[in-house]
């Protein structure tokens, strides 16, 4: 049998923890399959396309979500409904899919996280977006809050969720007027990103009146965030949970495979350990 490889692609691809993750995937699994990374620019897609058909299939990140769409040949319902992409499972069609939305879902649901109420999502770029849909379609009451300088983007990203979802309310704050309780804060900016760890993208007053925080930043493994929100008795949860939950769905996808929640929590602490290894 012919060696079945997986890859990840984006530019530029720098450090990932993707073959980590994906290799014990496969392990977990008992499928066969090698894992390994491909900086493919934008541009290069047209002529690196047949390069990208000799793999069993590939995940995609930054800047490619979009850009791979106009090579493949059918997109599944969530994929065409965000017009990203992060999986591809190559056969005799090339099929896209997106395991974003289903990786912070699992992620809140592993972590006993409920998503209803009032749900404010912090930023608003492609993850907040994600996340922004996700909560609209749950029929949580949502608000996305930003910098000033990022308004103009929030009311782009609040008008394409009403033509899309037939005409669905998001309401608008800026993060410096947050105020009154949240049902579940949702991190979706850079704020706490290595190596600019210690800062929080709201105050403390704000997240005393949170019951719920889900930060996507996954490095460090805890952010000043959840630190903060564990502090004050709140239920926090780190992006790692999310970044192993949707390669676990990449898999799904390729090849039917299942994993527990005990098997995700387990790879969530050693990808975690790994993760200092390389970044201490």
């Amino acid at each position: 049998m012919s060696e079945r490889i997986f890859a990840v692609i984006g530019h530029p691809i720098g450090h990932t923890m993707s073959p980590f993750i994906h290799e014990r995937l496969f392990a977990l699994a008992h499928t066969e399959g090698t894992y390994t990374v491909l900086d493919v620019a934008p541009e290069e897609l047209p002529v690196r396309i047949k390069e990208l058909d000799r793999l069993a299939g590939y995940n995609i990140t930054i800047p490619n979500k979009q850009h791979i769409i106009p090579f493949l040949d059918r997109l599944d319902k969530k994929a065409a409904l965000y017009g990203s992409v992060n999986t591809v499972r190559n056969g005799l069609t090339r099929e896209g899919f997106t395991t974003d939305p289903d990786g912070f879902l699992k992620a809140l649901q592993d972590n006993h996280i409920p998503f209803t109420g009032k749900v404010v999502i912090l930023g608003c770029g492609g993850v907040a977006r994600t996340f922004a849909y996700e909560a609209v379609l749950a029929g949580c009451d949502v608000t996305l809050a930003v910098r000033p300088e990022d308004t103009a983007a929030q009311q782009v990203l609040v008008q394409e969720i009403a033509d899309k979802l037939n005409g669905a309310a998001v309401q608008t704050a800026l993060l410096q007027d947050l105020s009154g309780d949240i049902d579940l804060l949702v991190n979706a900016t850079p704020v706490g990103m290595y190596p600019r760890i210690g800062t929080m993208p709201v105050s403390d007053k704000v997240l005393s009146r949170c019951a719920n925080v889900f930060d996507a930043v996954y490095n460090p493994l805890e952010t000043a965030l959840v630190q903060c929100a564990r502090a004050n008795g709140t239920n926090a949860v780190g992006g790692m949970a999310m970044l192993v939950w949707q390669a676990a769905v990449s898999h799904e996808i390729w090849d039917g495979s299942y994993y527990s929640s005990e098997d995700i929590r387990q790879l969530v602490e050693d990808s975690a350990n790994e993760q200092r290894k390389r970044f201490s």
